[in-house]
């Protein structure tokens, strides 16, 4: 039997009770974090909750070799990851391959940034439009498609949750000010004037689950160089406002009180 098991956002407290209970039953728990990771814990905290050890493993031994899948032939093997484990597509695939090989499996869901970020951000869920996510930079690589989804969305009236880049593997982990200054570099490589500039309302989210999470909403050029702390880190464009969501950012995000006047 093989069981995918999501650990949700912060530490080892968001564990379900469903999935500490499939931890300590399983004969091997194996764990990657390089789609995402636990800030607030770390591995001896979990293994202490569970009672056995986790093995770490690397992208390879993930994505290429799957080890997990292969014992999941002769024994109950739990492969554990930060989040939701399905939001990766990697994850998907393993059911996928388990279908294939005639491996029964079982997904225990965590609690996923995809709904946590637009909850506590005070916006209205059904109004996000497509999810974007903004990669490092790196040799002839910069591409502009988060700018144009985030654009997209606003033509259509709706609000754009907005990933930044995890390399957990080199300890780097984007923020929002890299984010929005990444944004910024697009914009002036346009060859034509875009709907995003400084001017533009942005909300950024860092920590969800955590006691220290932080929920800012202001304009671009003014976030620029706000301190939002440690990681990880992810932002919201939001596009129109109904009066209870500009109420939130102003109350409770410390957003520029003119968004009530706009109304």
């Amino acid at each position: 039997m093989f069981y995918l098991v999501g650990l949700g956002l912060f530490d080892e407290k968001d564990i379900s009770l469903k999935g500490v209970e499939t931890l300590k039953k399983v004969d091997k728990v194996y764990a990657e974090f390089f789609t995402s990771r636990l800030f607030g814990s770390n591995f001896e905290a979990i293994e202490s909750i569970i009672g056995k050890e986790i093995i770490v493993l690397d992208r390879t031994q993930v994505e290429e070799e799957s080890v997990f899948l292969k014992e999941a032939k002769d024994m109950d093997v739990a492969l554990i990851t930060g989040g939701d484990p399905l939001i990766a597509t990697t994850h998907s695939d393993f059911l996928v391959e388990c279908a294939k090989r005639d491996i029964d499996f079982e997904v225990i869901h965590g609690s996923s940034i995809l709904s946590s970020a637009p909850a506590i951000s005070g916006l209205q869920a059904y109004k996000f439009g497509k999810v974007t996510t903004i990669p490092f930079p790196d040799y002839n690589f910069f591409p502009k498609s988060p700018y144009i989804a985030i654009e997209e969305n606003l033509k259509m009236d709706m609000h754009t949750l907005v990933l930044l880049d995890i390399q957990a593997h080199k300890d780097r982990y984007m923020t929002i000010n890299q984010g929005l200054e990444n944004l910024m570099t697009i914009r002036d490589n346009l060859e034509r004037e875009g709907m995003i500039n400084e001017d533009t309302l942005a909300i950024g989210i860092a920590r969800v689950g955590s006691k220290d999470n932080l929920v800012k909403a202001g304009y671009i050029g003014d976030l620029l160089d706000f301190d939002f702390g440690g990681p990880l880190h992810c932002i919201i464009i939001p596009s129109k406002l109904h009066i209870v969501e500009a109420e939130y950012l102003v109350e409770v995000a410390n957003g520029p009180k003119e968004l009530l006047d706009d109304i």
